[in-house]
């Protein structure tokens, strides 16, 4: 490995001005190997579009699952696995193979185009119920009154969990994918992940009594049919689709709010055009994406990519928010245009894990924005860009909050 210069990652400068970085180390270090959160363990980031593309294309050599890098031998010394990490850690995105396969077959049928379609209506009518509560204020945080519970509330009635409990799944969802610095915050989210479970239990318990026309009777049908779903699968499949239900979403409408309210000229074009928002959706994934890197993966053999050679086991983190500011991919990439063409952002990944609630969370993005377009006029930010927070998750992109006013 040649040295690579090196740079700060996890900060909150860093997160305020991410883009940047990135192009930096496109143009100085496109693939190379810096340390981790906890300044120790070592990933290969990977930033340039064509590097990124293809090792998501390329399940085979990069997979999910470390064990699956490790000869039977090393495999059998691993120590066994936690309850906690057993229940939340057998989902999708963790998945190689027959295994990813087999799950992805059960939850497929839940997100089609078709059952996306049934929704609309249901969307519609949620986006007008929050905005009214809030219009007469004038004023709001976006992200609490608006862009969270819109998909959180969609998410709960598929699963068939109580959409009132919903301030539980936030905390909840927070200790599943905010980072942990010491011991202390480690203890408080297993305290946390610990609650999920045990009300994730009770929900299945009632289910098995009273079958429901919910995706958790389906998945738990489906569990008793056979060997399709087990106990830990059952679990972390659930969990994954109350967290990755709602997090992209809420960071979709967030980030592509505040992106028009920094771009007059792309909000006034929505607002007089409608009909360009689902264009402007995709333009939204690309320009400042919900998530800004690709959950890891690892080398199950030596690979070169970008002229480095990446060795058996090494974990690879593919920095989508990176790939779509690629200028050698997008024409001015730094710039937000709502109605550009041919747009192949990387933001819900690429090849086998491309994200399964993709279709649902474009056609929830673009309810709610324009909804919030007709509904909200002079929308404005109600505090300066450099007063709002970004979240410190190195996976998510997303703000800790948005005061926004109007009329």
């Amino acid at each position: 490995m040649t040295d690579a210069p090196q740079y700060d990652l996890y900060s909150p400068t860093f997160k305020a001005h991410a883009y940047q970085t990135y192009a930096q180390m496109r143009e100085q270090a496109p693939v190379c190997q810096h340390a981790g959160l906890n300044g120790e363990n070592k990933l290969w980031f990977i930033t340039r579009y064509a590097d990124c593309e293809a090792v998501l294309r390329d399940h085979k050599r990069f997979v999910k699952s470390y064990e699956n890098t490790l000869t039977p031998e090393a495999r059998a010394q691993l120590a066994p696995a936690s309850k906690i990490e057993r229940l939340l850690g057998q989902h999708l995105l963790n998945m190689d193979g027959t295994d990813h396969t087999r799950l992805r077959g059960l939850i497929n049928k839940a997100f089609t185009a078709q059952m996306v379609n049934r929704m609309q209506d249901r969307v519609q009518a949620l986006a007008d119920e929050l905005l009214d509560q809030v219009e007469a204020q004038g004023a709001m945080d976006l992200l609490n009154e608006y862009a969270f519970p819109l998909p959180i509330i969609v998410i709960a009635q598929m699963l068939g969990v109580p959409a009132a409990d919903r301030e539980h799944f936030r905390r909840w969802s927070n200790a599943f994918v905010e980072p942990a610095h010491n011991a202390d915050e480690w203890a408080q989210q297993v305290s946390l992940l610990t609650g999920f479970i045990d009300y994730l239990g009770r929900i299945f318990a009632e289910r098995r009594q009273n079958p429901q026309d919910d995706l958790i009777t389906a998945l738990l049908q489906a569990e008793e049919a056979g060997d399709k779903l087990n106990e830990d699968e059952l679990y972390s499949m659930v969990v994954l689709l109350i967290v990755a239900g709602h997090e992209t979403t809420v960071n979709l409408i967030g980030n592509g709010t505040l992106a028009l309210l920094r771009n007059p000229e792309q909000l006034a074009r929505l607002k007089s055009q409608p009909d360009l928002m689902p264009a402007a959706i995709e333009e939204f994934l690309r320009y400042d994406g919900p998530v800004e890197r690709a959950t890891i993966r690892f080398a199950k053999e030596d690979v070169e990519i970008g002229g480095q050679l990446i060795r058996r086991g090494e974990p690879v983190s593919v920095v989508l928010a990176s790939a779509d500011r690629d200028s050698l991919s997008f024409t001015q990439p730094e710039q937000l245009d709502t109605a550009r063409d041919n747009n192949r952002h990387l933001a819900f990944g690429f090849g086998v894990h491309y994200c399964i609630g993709a279709p649902l969370a474009r056609m929830e993005g673009r309810i709610a924005l324009n909804t919030l377009l007709r509904r909200l006029p002079n929308l404005r930010l109600a505090v300066p860009v450099e007063a709002l927070t970004w979240r410190e998750n190195p996976i998510l992109r997303g703000l800790q909050g948005i005061p926004v006013a109007w009329g």
